[in-house]
């Protein structure tokens, strides 16, 4: 079994709409924090981010060895299944992302969809052949209360 969790990049900083790749914004440093917190006791064998700093700045407080960036949802799913069978690892995506990820690994759509304001869900998928069984949590400052 792999353990894949699958989380959404942390809030941006919005000041510039027209800014293709903003860095978090300071509300998003904290979520990483509390990401950090809330998965201290996982061990990571690597995590996947997309080449936007946002992605890759959620998971900077978290003690990864190895760091791979993605494009596709595909592609990174083939990669997970042919180099980490049996460990675990980090996604992190975007809100148009997260859900198809789960989907791409044979998991259930915990939910319909994840909205802009749809910050503080992380996905615990375990990963058997083309099936996943999904868990949903919550972590840091809810955004649903």
């Amino acid at each position: 079994t792999t353990e894949v969790w699958v989380v959404r990049h942390a809030e941006k900083d919005k000041p510039n709409p027209q800014e293709k790749n903003p860095d978090l914004s300071d509300e998003g440093t904290r979520r990483a924090g509390d990401l950090a917190k809330f998965l201290s006791k996982v061990k990571f064998d690597a995590a996947y981010t997309t080449p936007y700093k946002r992605t890759r700045q959620t998971l900077d407080s978290l003690v990864i060895p190895k760091v791979i960036e993605y494009n596709n949802i595909k592609a990174l799913v083939d990669s997970v299944k042919a180099n980490y069978t049996g460990k675990k690892v980090i996604i992190a995506g975007h809100s148009n992302t997260v859900l198809e990820i789960i989907e791409a690994f044979g998991g259930k759509r915990p939910r319909e969809e994840l909205t802009d304001d749809d910050y503080d869900f992380i996905f615990r998928l375990n990963v058997k052949g083309d099936k996943a069984k999904v868990k949903m949590e919550q972590y840091g400052v809810p955004h649903h209360l």
